[in-house]
Parts: C-alpha cells; sequence; structure tokens
C-alpha cells in the first residue's frame, strides 16, 4: 500500500513551494507544542530555493528551539566555494532563522570516515521531527545514488556519485564542468532519512518528470533501484510537485 501523500500538485512551482512551507511550518509548530528541542532536515539544490525562502519568512515557528542536521556534502569541498552546501544552508536559512544549532557535514575534513562518525555519534541519541527533502534527476535521495543501500543502519555513510548526479550539478550550475564535480560525497543514509516522524519531499520542474514516474508511480514497486521510491514506505511522508514534475504520472 503506498502511504506517501502525492495529491500535492501546483500550477507553478512557486505554488508548490509555498504550500510546502506552510506543511513544514505547521509540522515545526506542531512539533514546538509538544518538545522543547525540535530536529529536523534540510536539503538543498535549485529544488528548494522558493521552498526555503517562503520557510524563513513565516512567522512564528520558536527557530531558537530547533537544531538543523545537514542532509549531504561534497568530499573534499570546501565551505567557501559555490558549490558547498554548507555555504547554501548558511545564507538561505540558517543565517535568516537562526536555529539553536547547526550540525554540518565538513566534507573537507582530513579524514571522512572519522567525521562520518562524528555525524553519527551526534544524530543517534535523537529523532528527527521533520526531514525536508528532494528528489533528483536520477531519482536519489540525499546523494544516494541507484542502486541504494537501503540495509546500512548507519546514519551517515560516504557514497560514490553517478554520472547522471554529477551532470545534473553541472546543469543546475554549480560546476562549469562534469569534471569539477567531486565524485564522493558523504551523505545521510536512506534508513536515516526514513527513522524522521515526518518527511516533506519538494520535486518541481519537467526535468524531474521522469524520476517521479519511476519513484512515485503506483505501479512503480519499492526499490534501491529507484531510491526515492522507499518514501512510500513512510506513515508521514508528504510529496510536493508541480504540473511539470508530476506531468508523466
Amino acid at each position: 500500500m503506498n502511504k506517501l501523500t502525492t495529491n500535492n500538485i501546483y500550477s507553478t512551482k512557486e505554488e508548490m513551494a509555498e504550500a510546502a512551507a506552510e506543511k513544514a511550518a505547521d509540522i515545526l509548530k506542531a512539533s514546538l507544542e509538544k518538545k522543547t528541542l525540535v530536529y529536523f532536515i534540510a536539503a538543498t539544490g535549485a529544488s528548494q530555493f522558493d521552498f526555503l525562502e517562503y520557510l524563513c519568512n513565516i512567522k512564528g515557528i520558536e527557530w531558537n528551539r530547533t537544531e538543523m542536521f545537514h542532509l549531504d556534502e561534497y568530499v573534499g569541498l570546501s565551505e567557501e566555494h559555490p558549490a558547498s552546501f554548507r555555504n547554501y544552508l548558511k545564507k538561505r536559512l540558517v543565517e535568516k532563522v537562526q536555529p539553536r544549532k547547526a550540525h554540518f557535514i565538513e566534507g573537507d575534513a582530513i579524514n571522512v570516515q572519522e567525521e562520518c562518525e562524528r555525524m553519527n555519534n551526534l544524530i543517534s541519541s535523537i529523532t528527527i521531527d521533520v526531514a525536508f527533502v528532494g528528489i533528483g534527476e536520477n531519482g536519489h535521495l540525499a546523494f544516494n545514488d541507484p542502486p541504494a543501500d537501503f540495509k546500512t543502519t548507519n546514519p551517515y555513510i560516504i557514497v560514490n556519485l553517478d554520472q547522471k548526479c554529477r551532470q545534473q550539478q553541472v546543469g543546475e550550475g554549480w560546476f562549469e564542468s562534469i569534471k569539477q564535480v567531486p565524485k564522493k560525497a558523504i551523505s545521510m543514509s536512506i534508513n536515516e532519512i526514513m527513522r524522521a516522524k515526518n518527511i516533506i519531499c519538494i520535486c518541481p520542474d519537467k526535468r524531474k518528470a521522469e524520476a517521479v514516474l519511476n519513484c512515485l508511480s503506483d505501479k512503480v514497486v519499492v526499490s534501491p533501484k529507484f531510491p526515492a521510491s522507499i518514501l512510500k514506505n513512510h506513515e508521514s511522508a508528504y510529496c510536493f510537485l508541480d504540473e511539470d514534475s508530476a506531468s508523466l504520472l
């Protein structure tokens, strides 16, 4: 049975982003009524621009009682690089709303395995209240490219980025050529994302239509070949699409 809510289809990506932000805000506010401290996961990429802008402008969220966990980061990329996800999140979210704490992945750490272990220790004792994610052009969830590891229970893992994923980064303008795109990343694992109490997936644009079809269609079986298809198994997941990304459903 498909548990994922996918009927959130909007005429424009701006309408989609605004609706997703309102849902995110509702979950954050409801969580803050029940808990002293609320934890959330933030994603990056071009698909999140409008969503984060709308979310940051919604009033009434006590951000000083929230902590953010970083979803993924390139291995070997400094924070100052324009494509750094730390750079992205600081400018588009953290500096605007100022959560109590932001747990960033240091992709340029000398020992990336030790960096994974550091992040694992930070997140293993808490429960994420809501995760904001997207779907890649190859169907990836975070940087878990197909075939994704559906078995590991490690919260953060080192992954290899496939050709289609790396080409997407060039297409979005983060790098001038595929040669500049790192081949590895530290990513939150599939099972760790699924451990979140709530998941909001924001996925606009025509270039995502095939991935949406492959991952979210009722006819598709959940499979590591289509990593984001795992969202169908979550008890409280909501996918927000625009007419372009939903055009093949």
